[in-house]
């Protein structure tokens, strides 16, 4: 589970996505282009007009390295490559106002959108900060109900088929899987029949598995299958191989109360604007004046947006192997 708690991390620190962040910084810096006051102590380096602050330094400095471990001489190391990197933005930003792109319609645009974005983040960011944090025995409650991420781990190498819930062969093709056909024959059907699809095997972890289908796909046996319908695709999924990890409950629990406080974050996020939702005055207007009914859920609208899928592709719903909840045991 190892990718999933720094998935998890990550989606507690931007319940709403940080888009265009750079362009904020690129703008904030352009905010000032005199000599400042400040004494020297306080400024890294001079760069023409402008000046690049220790302050803001140590900022990006602590964003860029908050999840790792660095000996003196790296930390040396990185400071000096954060710091020059702030130098080409300067740059950077010495040219775009010279040629007057801080007025670009585009630019004021992604700088307020910026903006938003992060004094978003940073009120649900506090308000999740009240959240009380699990206890160990939460944990372990978690490690024994989910044996199949820790005491039972499996590294599974599966092979899968996807194709669209529209063609129509959901039967025969689980005849076809329970029957012990090779992929393969069942990728030959599926061309002879003119039905597109999409084919592969992959080497994946318990956590890499989505938690609704794990339970699913643990006691099976090299050989075995799994389909899988949705309302846009069909996914079929066969065990090559399977070889036991397991993880011990000590090795586990501080992951595990990391993920669910990341967890129990996400919902009083989710829970706070779905209040707020529930209190404000919203009206839709124009086209939008009937919203869609997934508009007014609020459930969704603090998750970071998903990078979105063609709703043709046979791979649009599909809960196989890529959507995997990764990161927990990391």
């Amino acid at each position: 589970m190892a990718q999933q708690i720094d998935h998890m991390k990550m989606n507690r620190q931007k319940f709403i996505t940080p888009l265009l962040l750079p362009l904020l910084v690129l703008g904030l810096a352009a905010c000032d282009k005199k000599e400042s006051s400040q004494p020297a102590s306080q400024v890294a380096a001079k760069v023409n007009s402008g000046e690049i602050s220790v302050h803001q330094l140590n900022y990006v400095l602590a964003r860029a390295t908050r999840n790792s471990a660095n000996s003196p001489e790296n930390a040396s190391r990185i400071r000096r490559e954060v710091l020059d990197r702030l130098v080409d933005q300067e740059l950077a930003v010495e040219q775009a106002i010279n040629k007057k792109l801080d007025r670009s319609p585009e630019v004021l645009m992604a700088l307020d959108n910026a903006r938003r974005e992060i004094l978003a983040r940073a009120y649900l960011e506090q308000i999740t900060a009240a959240t009380p944090k699990p206890t160990v025995e939460e944990a372990k409650t978690y490690y024994s109900e989910h044996p199949q991420l820790f005491a039972e781990r499996r590294i599974y190498n599966i092979q899968e088929i996807v194709l669209p819930s529209s063609a129509g062969v959901a039967d025969e093709l689980r005849e076809m899987l329970d029957s012990g056909k090779p992929m393969e024959d069942i990728a030959k059907w599926l061309k002879g029949k003119d039905i597109k699809f999409a084919a592969g095997s992959a080497t994946r972890s318990a956590e890499q598995i989505p938690l609704e289908i794990l339970p699913k796909i643990h006691p099976l046996k090299p050989g075995q299958g799994l389909l899988i319908q949705g309302p846009q695709s069909i996914t079929l999924m066969r065990i090559a191989a399977a070889q036991t990890a397991p993880i011990t409950e000590a090795a586990a629990l501080p992951r595990i109360q990391q993920f669910l406080g990341n967890q129990r974050a996400a919902e009083a996020a989710r829970g706070e604007i779905k209040a707020l939702k529930a209190k404000a005055n919203i009206t839709y207007m124009g086209e939008f004046a009937v919203p869609d009914k997934n508009a007014s859920g609020g459930e969704n609208s603090v998750s970071s947006v998903a990078s979105a899928r063609d709703s043709s592709s046979p791979q649009a719903d599909n809960p196989g192997l890529e959507k995997g909840a990764a990161g927990l045991l990391r």
